[in-house]
């Protein structure tokens, strides 16, 4: 089988898109958020089975968290000198393998090691996806190609906790598992046909990666992104206890909010792509302004009107649809001579920042409520918007600029 090289030149010089390739790494998407997000709707079921509490068994959960962190930290240095077609084909082994490890667990133990397994696989693809994107389209199209990618969030987003507690049910959760093993194995199948040869490029050491955390751009939009990511899963870890206690809707509710909040997403992935292609900073610096309001508007109107909300839910979900989009290009255009690298050092940030987030949001719930959360969340939104509005640069810049 002759693979070619990612970005192929045509005759009259410029790059031929592989959007084929684009749409594989949209499948792997899919397939990594959808193993990291089903937990959430069939622990109860899987800690039953397997005689343990819902919190020892939601540390599965924190185990994937921990693991990709540390991933996306070295997995640049770990890979520097392997094409990364054959790495990200391996992240898809691991992910069909950590399912099915899931699926036929006897204990704990095992659970958790399907599960580190996931988080291998998802903290390094994470890392590697800007940087991939970048070398399968024209520098113009960067924007697009990474929105048809992040959908697969999105789409997961809807996928997961709806059919996976539906189906839970009915063929119980270790088929479920084993269905999103089958995701695995298509998302490898269509990687194997459609991913052109990747050499290595950069320097991918440990180095590296502090050389580039150090300069002046990258820290700045690290810290920006941090407060992004923060504010948005302090409110997000909490809209179910603040529509149950302060809209007053029953859990159907609840679930048909949620799903409008992934469908919203869904969407905002795809105007993220279309926003950026016009003006990177100020897509940047306006989304995080209309999720906080969004977010104080919610927490203004203090409940009573279900509908209202679901409205104001919907316009946070397109909202945030657009920052993941936004700042994974943002890192192609900032370091493009070490994305991978700064990848990592992004996806480090965004972790720490959903950690954080939820455990702020946490302290300040106990303290005054939900409607405490989304307020504080809400002006720390805005107030980020404004930074990003004010300091971020967008322009490329390398080592030797600093």
């Amino acid at each position: 089988m002759n693979i070619p090289d990612a970005t192929t030149p045509t005759n009259g010089g410029a790059i031929t898109p592989a959007w084929g390739a684009v749409i594989a790494m949209t499948l792997g998407v899919f397939g990594l958020v959808t193993a990291e997000f089903l937990p959430a709707s069939l622990l109860t079921p899987m800690a039953s089975d397997l005689a343990i509490s819902e919190g020892v068994a939601g540390q599965a959960v924190s185990a994937t968290a921990v693991i990709a962190l540390i991933t996306c930290l070295l997995i640049a240095t770990i890979i520097r000198k392997l094409d990364r077609r054959y790495v990200l084909l391996g992240f898809s082994v691991l992910l069909i393998a950590s399912n099915v490890i899931v699926a036929i667990a006897p204990s704990i133990s095992f659970l958790i090691l399907g599960r580190v397994l996931l988080g291998v696989a998802l903290g390094g693809f994470w890392t590697m996806s800007a940087a991939v994107v970048m070398r399968l389209v024209p520098e113009h199209l960067v924007p697009r190609a990474l929105s048809i990618m992040l959908s697969g969030v999105s789409a997961a987003t809807v996928f997961a906790a709806p059919v996976g507690s539906y189906l839970g049910d009915i063929v119980g959760w270790r088929n479920i598992f084993l269905i999103a093993s089958g995701l695995g194995v298509i998302a490898l199948l269509v990687q194997f046909a459609t991913l052109p040869k990747l050499p290595p490029r950069g320097h991918g050491s440990l180095r590296t990666l502090f050389e580039v955390m150090l300069r002046p751009r990258m820290r700045f939009g690290m810290v920006a992104a941090m407060l992004i990511f923060t504010g948005h899963f302090a409110m997000f870890t909490y809209v179910r206890p603040f529509l149950e206690n302060v809209t007053g809707v029953a859990v159907s509710g609840v679930s048909g909010i949620l799903l409008g909040f992934g469908i919203a997403n869904f969407f905002g992935t795809y105007l993220g792509g279309m926003l950026l292609e016009r003006s990177m900073r100020l897509t940047l610096a306006v989304m995080p302004v209309v999720m906080g309001i969004a977010g104080l508007g919610l927490a203004t109107m203090q409940g009573g009107a279900p509908l209202a909300d679901a409205a104001l839910v919907a316009v946070w979900g397109v909202a945030f649809g657009a920052v993941p989009v936004g700042w994974s290009t943002w890192i192609t255009r900032t370091v493009p001579d070490e994305a991978e690298s700064g990848g990592g050092l992004l996806v480090a940030a965004i972790q720490f920042a959903i950690a954080l987030g939820a455990a702020l949001g946490g302290v300040v719930y106990n303290a005054s409520g939900a409607l405490g959360v989304f307020s504080i969340s809400g002006f720390l939104l805005v107030m980020a918007g404004v930074v990003v509005a004010m300091g971020l640069r967008t322009s490329a810049v390398t080592a030797e600029q600093n």
